[in-house]
Formats: C-alpha cells, structure tokens, sequence
C-alpha cells in the first residue's frame, strides 16, 4: 500500500532536516529510498515511541561482549583440562557454537528487509536461519544418500530408518459394509494429519500471496501434480474424492477463505499506530503491546498477471517455485527417510514460511518496480537458492529410487498444456505488437496532420 506523493515528498524533506534518522541513503545514488513500501518503513522506524525507542538502537558493543561472556562460560575457555568433555560431544557444542556466533552476527548486521513487525533484528535474525539452512542443504549435497540418512540422527536420534510409504488410493470405497465403521476410509483419511497441514497450509499461502485466483490456480495445479507423481511416490496415490473433494473443495476452501478475511481485515484497518506511553489506560498499554506482533501497514499486492505475456511468465515462474517447494517437501520425506510427523518437517515448514514472507513481498515490489538496475531482495535470493538446492538433493539421492517409467498419459498431458502455453503465449505476444504498431502509425499521422495545420 504506496503514499500519497506529498506524503513522499515531506518525508524526503524530513530526512534531510533530521540526518540520517529516516535513513533515506541505501546505496542508491540519488540518496533517496526507491519503494514507497520501503519510505513507509522507514516512516515507522522514524517515529519510535520514547518507552521502546531503546530497543531500535544497535547495542552493538553490550551485545558483543554479553556474547563473548556466553562463549567463555559455554566454551569452559578459563576451566581446567579436568572439565574437558568427549572429542564427539565437543564436536557438537563447537557446531552449534558457530551457528549462534552467525545468528549473533545476523541479529546485528544482517541486511534489513521492508518488514519491520515485531522488531527488525526478529528479520535479520530469520536471514541468518535461512542462510544455516542453505548451508546446511549444501553439506548434505557432498555427502552419499546412505551417509545423508545417517547424518541426520544427530539432529533427531529416529532418523535414519527406512520408511514404510503409505497409499492413500489402494481402497477408494467410501462405505465399506464389511468393516466395523462402515466409513472407515473416509474416516481414516479426516482424521489423517495431512487434513490439518493442508488447511493451515492453505492459509499462510493466503496471507502471503493475496491474490484469490492466484490461490486457486496453484492449489488445482498442486493437484494434477500429484497425480502426475503417483508412479514416483505412492504417497501421492490419493481416491479421487480425498484429491479433488476433501482437499481441493473442502481443506484448500476453508484455508484459502480463512486467509483471505485475514488479508481483508488487516487492508481494510486504518493503521494509526500510538505509542505505548502515550496510551492512556492500563488495557491500552497491553492492547498495544501485543499490536506489535502485527503488521505495522499492508502492502497491497498487484501481481496483475494479465497485464502482458511477459508480466504473465513472471507470476507463473513464482507459482511453480511455490509447486516446487510443495513437491521437493515429500521427496525430501523419502529419500531421507524422514516420517511424516517428525518435528524436522515442522522446522522445514516454519522457515519456507518465515522465508517466503519477506521473499514474496520483495518479489512483488521487484515486479512493480521500473527502476532498470533493479535486482532481487535478500530473502528474494534466498529462497530461490534454497529452492534449487533442496532440488538438487532430491536429484542426487534420488537416482536408482524411482524405476518406474513415466506413464504416456502424464506425458502427454503436461506436453499439451506447455505447447497450449507457448501457442497463447506467442498469440498474445503478436496482438500486443499489432496493436503497439497501429497505434503508433495513429500517432504519426496525428503529428504529421498537426504540422501541416501549423
């Protein structure tokens, strides 16, 4: 959601006056902020209520030395050799020692994003966790599938198990008279742990991407890619009314109209932020408190996919990098051997989630933005790199694990729908060129009859 330019402009006059307050240079040479969504943010930073305003200084030399503190008292850097522990267990409290010195790092240097609620170091912070994830993909990539698998039992000693897959398609009945519960399928498939996943699921994706048609085409096209993947998991082999009725109709509705009345509450609020101190009854001062786990302003995204061919493939590149990810999540489960209900799908899903808020914005503000020097945000970046890398390692311990040959039929679909593609694609690229060059033969005649008269 942009400013009013006089609101622009008096900013900019502010930022002069008062320093670097506001913060308008970011490396841009005009020394201004490029993105009204960027100017809004730092307007909220500009105006820090007197009781919190401590909380947005650096504190870099307290935090520095509070942290070497926790490093002598952690390291047992002024004990005796008596206090030494096992090579393996120092091994262990030396890596998870480095990663706090680079959350540390992150929490304090990290490249700010557009998103300033609950506080901005809370972003920077989620960069460093995406960056150990990206590392920690990357280490997994050197290693063999069989070494990959063990590995993982440091970071939850269930791992490294092989998996029995389950069917979901194997009895498609819906009543079944010769089971105690005559609905036994049914009842098993409600009951199933994917049911609340793909609600709640539905809902993030709401809140990030904003756009209801957008949500609805990822969320059939997610279908018709797990029926395309059936021959490669089985865990994809659904009954047609668990796809295209529980999911689709019932669990992707509810969370997709769930998150868009979230999306239209927090647009439509009027967004008048008072301070803590100068809230004037106990209740305000809590109500507030607890305000600032919520957005400070909304951006309202246009992804306008129809605006032209190009504008089109930019929106489709960002559905099938959200596919991607959906997918690579259940290849990640088996050829890691990872259960369903293990936390470490949880902490896979809550950093994608933590990640693709910022990234989607920024991708968006990219799209919007003119400026031919444009580039791709932070968490923008990394998404993407955690993306190819999460691909990658279900390519390299894939292979040998999925015999089965691609059937005809999955073949021949996908290859209509991309021919069907480039066939509209060049249609619509050639009606725009058209219409482009009969317009501007209009505009040169209207010039030259204007010269005449004149």
């Amino acid at each position: 959601m942009g400013l009013p330019v006089e609101e622009e402009g008096d900013l900019r006059k502010k930022g002069k006056s008062r320093g670097d307050n506001i913060g308008f240079n970011d490396g841009d040479s005009t020394g201004l902020v490029r993105t009204a969504s960027e100017i809004q943010a730092r307007k909220v930073l500009s105006d820090v209520d007197p009781w919190t305003a401590w909380l947005y200084k650096p504190h870099t030399i307290i935090t520095t030395l509070v942290g070497a503190g926790l490093l002598v008292w952690a390291s047992g850097a002024l004990q005796g050799e008596e206090h030494d522990l096992d090579p393996a267990t120092n091994t262990k409290r030396g890596v998870w020692a480095v990663i706090a010195v680079f959350m540390g790092y992150c929490l304090l240097q990290a490249p700010p994003t557009i998103l300033v609620r609950p506080h901005p170091a809370f972003w920077r912070f989620i960069h460093g966790m995406a960056v150990v994830y990206l590392v920690f993909l990357t280490f997994l990539l050197f290693q063999n599938r069989d070494d990959a698998r063990q590995f993982l039992k440091y970071l939850h000693p269930d791992l490294g198990v092989q998996l029995k897959e389950r069917s979901y398609g194997t009895d498609c009945r819906i009543y079944t008279p010769e089971k105690p519960n005559k609905f036994s399928n049914v009842y098993d498939t409600l009951f199933d742990e994917y049911v609340v996943a793909h609600t709640i699921g539905w809902w993030c994706k709401a809140i990030m991407i904003r756009n209801q048609p957008f949500l609805w085409a990822l969320s059939i096209a997610f279908e018709f890619c797990e029926r395309s993947l059936i021959h490669m998991l089985p865990n994809f082999n659904e009954c047609w009314w668990d796809s295209f009725v529980l999911d689709v109709l019932i669990c992707n509705w509810f969370g997709i109209w769930a998150g868009m009345k979230t999306v239209k509450y927090f647009d439509g609020k009027e967004y008048n932020w008072v301070g803590v101190s100068q809230q004037k009854s106990f209740y305000g001062k809590v109500r507030r408190t607890l305000g600032q786990f919520t957005p400070s302003y909304w951006d309202k995204d246009e992804w306008n996919a129809l605006q032209g061919p190009w504008r089109f493939l930019e929106v489709l590149a960002l559905g099938v990098v959200i596919l991607t990810v959906e997918v690579m999540g259940f290849f990640l489960k088996f050829v890691l051997w990872i259960p369903p209900l293990n936390p470490l799908n949880s902490y896979r899903l809550a950093i994608w989630w933590l990640i693709a808020n910022p990234a989607i914005r920024e991708y968006n503000m990219f799209l919007q933005s003119s400026d031919m020097n444009k580039k791709l945000g932070a968490f923008c970046w990394m998404g993407l790199s955690i993306a190819i890398m999460e691909i990658l390692i279900c390519v390299k311990f894939g292979r040998g694990l999925f015999p089965a040959p691609v059937p005809k039929q999955v073949i021949l679909f996908w290859s209509v729908n991309i021919v069907g593609l480039v066939i509209f694609l060049c249609g619509w690229t050639y009606k725009n060129y058209k219409e482009n060059k009969r317009a501007g033969n209009k505009k040169s005649k209207t010039e030259q009859s204007t010269k005449k008269l004149s």
